[in-house]
């Protein structure tokens, strides 16, 4: 067989060995500078962030690590792995952002561990380098590892689960592997509920019926690995049903079935439409997603092939669909939110690591692939596309003043009735970029020049080369968009304002905030101390409010009025949307003590 100049050059720029070690090293650096890099800023944010943090406080505070509360009120919506992780936090670095984000970052961090780990072993180190970069550079991990949700942290539980399950099917393997999946179902019930259990179950019993594994039904340690289960989940469930009257109905059927039927009392979940459901994972794998085309086309060769089902890699790819297609086809009928998929983007992104990978070392012996280059160009389109807008935006305010606080520049969309976590991108306006404009020329340089670079080294045949082009791209941007989440700080949270009234706070004094306690739920967890809410028993704390515990938070317009003219001092939280209406209800003197991104915080005395 003739080799022509080309594919030597070709054959060379794949990388030896011995150097996919610094490879690696490489990828877990890139990691390092995104998620490490930010585990201390910005501030906590409103809403779910923290207002999670506050339950972890308050169970650091109370030493109760059955039932959480949140400003005193039970909080039993929740499972409580993730909240034990970030209270060990506070025990060992204090009360602050490091502690909150530290175990989502752990769980990252472990997740592309796992993806790197299986991916070498199925596929080949080259698949197990990829599977770990992709997972450090792909926005939709970045994005939603940044608040205090337990999806990373079930992703990697579930995935640690069937990687042991899976292997636990491998000739001469040890039974311990039955018993570590049974420990991570066991864990991952504990971080977000029956959910962790109904998946594992759900992909393991298609897989063993797919592979005719059922057949093997005596080697699953049932009846053992059951009892190892129930000894970890079952002891928290107990607990919590014991010292909270109602918890069984509220969490279990409440929280779990009707809220995938959308029946869940009271409602206040929002659902994705379908095309947006569907499309958005676009955005949320991207860049990695653009090359989708090469999962189908890679996986259809496959069938084709036949290859036998008994191959450890053909198993983990069949998993994976069986993974991927179950989690994503659930949330399609239930009530969702954008980060709900969130345990699907691990195998998706491994069936993307094997499909670049594959495309890449066939392209080294034969033709150019116009599959990669073609998936490569969508990349480079859209990201011009969003440099261009960008640059668009820098030009558009070239001779506007830097403005430090970017909520006085944003359009006001009215947040208090969207429940989409990401209905915050709605308020950019154009005077934004002269705040945004150091993480918006980083953007723009990196979208403009780098997967344009990718795009020229996939046509010379340097697909490697390519691949870290793209990867970088990603990190640069995703640096940026740390940065711009800095600048947003004044806007999605109210530490700004908890750090002003702060210093004249006195132990009589009363804090109140006007509305849903989500609205300023960061005062909560800054301040450490109680917050009454005005109209404000939301539907979050419905049932921990029916408790004859419950702290005496809740005032209506009348208590305010009648509060405002004592002789305690009260400072009350307002926001944008509410403004003009407590103006128009408090007619007695008022004073402006700290306002933030259009928040504003009244005292009815002035400051001492």
């Amino acid at each position: 067989m003739t080799t022509t100049v080309a594919d030597m050059s070709q054959l060379q720029e794949v990388p030896k060995t011995s150097n996919y070690r610094w490879a690696a090293f490489a990828a877990f650096l890139l990691f390092g500078i995104v998620y490490l890099g930010s585990l201390t800023s910005p501030a906590l944010l409103d809403d779910a962030d923290a207002s999670h943090s506050e339950a972890a406080r308050e169970m650091f505070a109370r030493g109760d690590y059955v039932t959480l509360h949140i400003n005193g009120v039970r909080y039993l919506e929740k499972a409580p792995l993730i909240y034990w992780l970030v209270a060990f936090g506070f025990r060992v670095f204090g009360v602050g952002e490091l502690a909150v984000r530290l175990p989502s970052a752990l769980a990252m961090f472990l997740l592309m561990l796992l993806a790197y780990r299986w991916s070498r072993r199925a596929f080949s180190e080259r698949v197990g380098i990829y599977a770990a970069l992709f997972i450090a550079s792909t926005v939709g991990f970045y994005l939603f590892s940044r608040i205090l949700i337990p999806e990373a942290l079930l992703s990697l539980l579930i995935a640690a689960a069937l990687w042991f399950f899976l292997t636990a099917l491998e000739p001469d393997a040890g039974a311990w592997r039955w018993y570590a999946g049974y420990c991570s179902v066991a864990l991952a019930v504990l971080a977000k509920g029956l959910i962790g259990m109904i998946f594992v179950a759900a992909i393991m019993f298609a897989f063993v019926l797919f592979t005719g594994d059922w057949r093997r039904w005596r080697e699953f340690r049932l009846f053992s690995g059951t009892l190892l289960f129930l000894l970890i989940a079952a002891p928290w469930h107990l607990l919590a049903g014991y010292r909270n009257k109602g918890f069984f109905w509220f969490y279990f059927v409440n929280e779990h079935f009707l809220r995938f039927l959308g029946r869940r009392y009271p409602k206040d979940y929002s659902k994705l439409p379908a095309y947006l459901y569907w499309t958005l994972h676009l955005a949320w794998l991207f860049p990695w997603s653009m090359y989708f085309p090469l999962v189908l086309k890679d996986s259809w060769q496959k069938l084709r092939s036949q290859v036998a089902v008994a191959r450890f890699d053909a198993r983990s790819r069949l998993l994976f669909w069986l993974w991927s297609g179950i989690i994503l086809v659930f949330f399609a009928f239930s009530t969702n939110q954008e980060y709900y998929t969130f345990p699907a983007y691990f195998p998706l992104i491994v069936l993307l690591a094997v499909a670049v990978s594959s495309s890449e070392v066939d392209e080294a012996g034969s033709k150019r692939s116009a599959w990669l280059i073609g998936a490569t160009a969508l990349v480079a389109i859209a990201s011009v596309i969003s440099g261009c807008l960008l640059v668009a935006g820098l030009w558009s305010s070239r001779h506007l003043p830097f403005v430090p606080d970017i909520g006085t520049v944003l359009a006001k969309h009215d947040l208090a009735n969207d429940t989409l976590s990401m209905s915050h991108m709605l308020d950019l306006s154009g005077e934004s970029f002269a705040a945004l404009r150091l993480p918006a020329i980083l953007a723009a340089i990196a979208f403009l020049l780098g997967p344009l670079t990718s795009l020229i080294l996939r046509w010379k045949r340097r697909s490697w080369a390519a691949t870290w082009t793209m990867a970088v791209t990603m990190t640069v941007f995703l640096f940026a968009a740390h940065i711009a989440l800095q600048r947003f700080e004044p806007y999605l949270s109210s530490k700004p304002l908890a750090q002003k009234i702060a210093p004249e706070l006195h132990p009589n004094d009363r804090v109140m905030i006007y509305g849903d306690q989500s609205f300023g739920s960061s005062l909560l967890f800054y301040l450490e101390r109680p917050i009454e809410l005005v109209n404000g028993k939301s539907s979050s704390m419905w049932f921990g409010s029916t408790f004859p515990d419950v702290p005496k938070i809740y005032l209506s317009d009348a208590d305010l009025l009648h509060e405002w003219g004592s002789t305690t001092r009260i400072f009350l939280f307002v926001t944008t949307y509410q403004k003009a209406q407590v103006d128009s209800l408090i007619q007695g003197p008022k004073y402006v003590v700290a306002e933030s991104s259009g928040k504003t915080i009244y005292s009815n005395q002035p400051n001492r």
